[in-house]
């Protein structure tokens, strides 16, 4: 059944139906379009076209038909309806009778197909949000592991100078950071409802758009309705973002290729992410790897065909537009399952470090060390960079690395070179120079990774920190930790609260203060404070919330931290106080306590216990506890924001 026919006398070819029909496709898109027609339902009510007990009786249906299709969504494609929309119309006729057909009135497909698409685009960017934090976690914990290990870096796939495998690591840690802040703008752009855009001038009944988008779970309503219903560019910035990123994990892919070969031998694969060869018994192939490698351009093709169906399409829909799914879903799908892939060949690598620091040693990778060595000596770089490649030659004719050349042997080249010259030719010495930010030691690219990517320019072109000791490290890693937890609180769907936030945050509150968990606040406090709050949603409701208020130059408390009891055992708690954390890194704060009584709550979350009677008397004056909490249970504990202070 299609939902056009009165403008035709014939029907459609059997041929043309099959050709036309987008439901093999679009079907994924049901529970999308379930939802999107329940807030359609209460929009109409609220101007009139359904009566309260219309609007029961739909909804009653729309939910049923919700349930049945999560239970089972491949019943859809036993049906013959043009698309997503037409089955979940003829379905509900079915089930309501004539109501059914009341529903459609004042959207049209258009505005619909643009709503479900959004709707799918905002959960599996959510999704996607998480695995690329996933990923980042793996590389981290594989740059920790390895963190000691040497490992030759190459330009032109010739050895050139000593990093560590920890280095490498980081490298891509900084390519998929780059890649969660494309997912989350490309998510925060696309996050506006054109539901009631019609199919392309509006809709004629005075809908309440903004409320009808919060409604759906979506910031706002798009401002302009030919634009809405012909907008694809969340799309292509979903493929773009996952192009990029297949990018980086194909670079990623051919690194541990190459480090897996028989000539390299730096990695050996798990046998979780290997296969084996028909013919030959020997064989461990890095089949996992490869495939990550052959996927990206199945990602890349997907992008440049969006790109190529809507580079000439004339405003408003055009049918061509139906070729917007199939790509994006078959693109997402390959992203999400190479990075799930990625994580376990990284949690399953062995690295072989005897041959990883044999291979450094030799390509007289410390070459650049002497030449360095010279300018020391006042002999200026362009001289010493021709004395060292001497010295090379000479070696090379020898076969012998330069630290095994004597020292009358050097001192031909140039009589500046003394015994302490050797002590800058160790791999260690090469690896420990490196200490300027963005350099292979490890503290400087762990503390590098810990700037976040705005407002830290400054930072980035000024910071310079001593060399990498133990203590150092582990600050470093305590920062990017940091950081990582930052990222998933926001795939948690842990954001900044705004105004519309304020009944929710003071239900949640005074919810907790009635039970005498936490100190009361009014709604007035709430709107006054509602910028030291962050919230957590799920589906498009708040859940919980949290505040940071700050004391003094360097010192905040976090308060407030609740959340409802639906969504208890979720994360969101950790992932408030998570936000928060590294909101109190980004503005330069030193330290951040809190007054608790769940005192191994919080130390899971890096707090430390103090002595409460260090704080300020405004500070405790400020946290009374309630009636049915006794004072001597309550503890007080501080968490580092820069552990290096």
């Amino acid at each position: 059944m299609a939902l056009w026919g009165g403008r035709f006398k014939e029907k459609a070819s059997v041929q043309f139906k099959k050709f036309n029909d987008s439901l093999p496709v679009d079907y994924r898109m049901a529970v999308q379009d379930i939802v999107g027609s329940m807030a359609w339902a209460e929009a109409i009510h609220e101007v009139g076209v359904l009566n309260d007990d219309e609007l029961v009786r739909l909804t009653a249906a729309l939910n049923e038909l919700k349930q049945s299709v999560e239970e089972n969504p491949k019943q859809i494609l036993a049906s013959d309806a043009e698309d997503i929309h037409s089955w979940v119309e003829i379905q509900l006729i079915e089930k309501t009778g004539d109501l059914g057909k009341k529903l459609h009135t004042g959207r049209s497909r258009n505005d619909q197909v643009a709503t479900d698409l959004k709707l799918w685009c905002k959960e599996t960017g959510g999704e996607l949000l998480i695995a690329l934090v996933n990923l980042q976690q793996a590389m981290m914990n594989l740059a920790e592991r390895e963190k000691g290990t040497v490992l030759p870096g190459y330009t032109h796939l010739q050895r050139a100078q000593p990093v560590t495998f920890g280095h490498w690591c980081l490298a891509y840690v900084e390519m998929f950071n780059r890649d969660i802040g494309r997912l989350k703008d490309a998510i925060y752009r696309l996050d506006v409802s054109p539901l009631g855009s019609g199919a392309l001038a509006g809709t004629a009944y005075p809908i309440d758009r903004n409320a009808l988008a919060h409604r759906l779970g979506f910031r706002k309503a798009t401002m302009n309705s030919l634009d809405a219903v012909s907008d694809r560019d969340h799309v292509i910035e979903l493929l773009s973002a996952a192009s990029i990123s297949m990018m980086h994990l194909s670079r990623f892919a051919e690194d541990l290729i190459f480090y897996n070969s028989g000539e390299a031998g730096f990695v050996e694969m798990s046998d979780l992410v290997s296969s084996g060869s028909s013919l030959m018994p020997q064989k461990k192939n890095p089949d996992a790897c490869e495939l990550i490698r052959g996927k990206a351009g199945r990602v890349f093709g997907s992008l440049t065909g969006m790109l190529t169906t809507m580079k000439a399409l004339a405003l408003a829909y055009n049918k061509d537009m139906q070729e917007d799914k199939e790509g994006l879903f078959d693109a997402m799908e390959t992203w999400l399952e190479c990075m799930e892939m990625a994580v376990l060949v990284a949690d399953g690598l062995k690295v072989n470090r005897s041959r990883t620091l044999a291979a450094a040693q030799q390509g007289y990778a410390n070459a650049t060390e002497l030449a360095d060595y010279l300018v020391g000596k006042d002999i200026p770089f362009r001289e010493a960079h021709h004395i060292v490649g001497e010295v090379v030659l000479a070696a090379i004719d020898k076969g012998v690395p330069l630290e095994d050349l004597t020292l009358t042997q050097l001192q031909t080249f140039s009589e500046k070179i003394e015994h302490d010259v050797y002590q800058h030719l160790s791999i260690e010495s090469t690896l420990d120079k490196r200490e300027a930010l963005g350099g292979t030691s490890r503290a400087q690219v762990e503390k590098a990774l810990a700037t976040t990517q705005s407002g830290n320019e400054e930072i980035l072109n000024e910071q310079v920190v001593g060399a990498p000791g133990k203590q150092q490290i582990k600050v470093a890693l305590k920062q990017v930790q940091q950081r990582l937890n930052a990222q998933r609180a926001a795939a948690m769907s842990v954001r900044r609260a705004r105004m519309p936030d304020v009944d929710a945050i003071f239900e949640l509150v005074n919810f907790w203060a009635e039970k005498g968990e936490i100190l009361p606040r009014s709604r007035d406090n709430i709107i006054h404070d509602i910028q030291n709050f962050v919230v957590a949603e799920l589906d498009g409701k708040v859940v919980g919330c949290a505040s940071l208020y700050i004391y003094q130059t360097g010192l905040a408390e976090i308060r407030s931290v609740v959340v409802d009891k639906s969504a208890h055992n979720n994360g969101q708690g950790q992932a408030l106080v998570q936000y928060l954390l590294e909101f109190a890194h980004q503005i330069e704060l030193e330290k951040v306590i809190v007054l608790t009584y769940i005192p191994n709550y919080f130390n899971q979350l890096g707090f430390s216990l103090i002595d409460k009677s260090s704080l300020a008397d405004n500070i405790i004056e400020d946290s009374q506890p309630g009636p049915d909490k006794d004072p001597a249970d309550e503890v007080a504990m501080e968490y580092n924001v820069d552990p290096s202070k």
